[in-house]
C-alpha cells in the first residue's frame, strides 16, 4: 500500500532533481533559487561571525598566556637563586615521583585481579595513591614552571 508522491500537498514536497528549470507545483524556480541564495548567504554570515568569535577567543587566550609568561620571567629575574633552587627541587622530586610510580605499578600488577573482583581493594588503592599522586604532580608542575629558564635567556639575549 504505497502512496503516490503526487498525492501529497506541494508544501510537503521538495524537488531535489537536477533540472532547475522545472518549476515545482505552485512555486516557480526563481523563488526557490532566491530562497536558496538567501539561506546560503545567512549561513556564510553565520560562519563569518563564528570565525570572528573564535579569533577573538584565540587572541584573548594568547594574551593571557603571554602575560603569564612575562610575569614568570620577571619573577625568575627577581629571584634567580630561588629559581635555581626550584630547578634542583624539581629534579629531586622527579626522582621521587619515578620511585612512587614504580611502587604504584607494582601494586597494580600484583593486585589487579583483586581490584577487578572487589570494589574495596580498588577503593583502597585509589585512596592510598590518588591524592598523593595528584598533589605530587601539582607541586612538580609548579616547581618546573618556576625553575625554567626565561625565554630571552634561552635565545642568548
Amino acid at each position: 500500500m504505497t502512496r503516490d508522491p503526487q498525492d501529497l500537498s506541494p508544501i510537503f514536497r521538495i524537488d531535489v532533481s537536477q533540472d532547475a528549470s522545472k518549476p515545482t507545483v505552485g512555486n516557480p524556480s526563481m523563488n526557490n533559487n532566491q530562497e536558496l541564495n538567501s539561506l546560503l548567504q545567512q549561513l556564510v554570515l553565520g560562519q563569518e561571525r563564528q570565525n570572528e568569535l573564535l579569533q577573538d577567543l584565540v587572541d584573548q587566550m594568547g594574551a593571557s598566556q603571554r602575560q603569564r609568561a612575562n610575569e614568570l620571567g620577571q619573577w625568575k629575574e627577581a629571584n634567580p637563586l630561588l629559581a635555581r633552587r626550584c630547578r634542583a627541587a624539581a629534579e629531586a622530586l622527579s626522582r621521587v615521583q619515578t620511585e612512587f610510580l614504580e611502587n604504584l605499578t607494582i601494586e597494580v600488577n600484583d593486585n589487579y585481579e583483586n581490584m577487578l573482583d572487589g570494589e574495596f581493594v580498588l577503593n583502597e588503592f585509589v585512596d592510598r595513591y590518588g591524592p598523593r599522586l595528584a598533589h605530587l604532580n601539582g607541586v612538580l608542575q609548579l616547581l618546573s614552571q618556576l625553575s625554567s629558564v626565561p625565554h630571552h635567556a634561552q635565545s642568548g639575549a
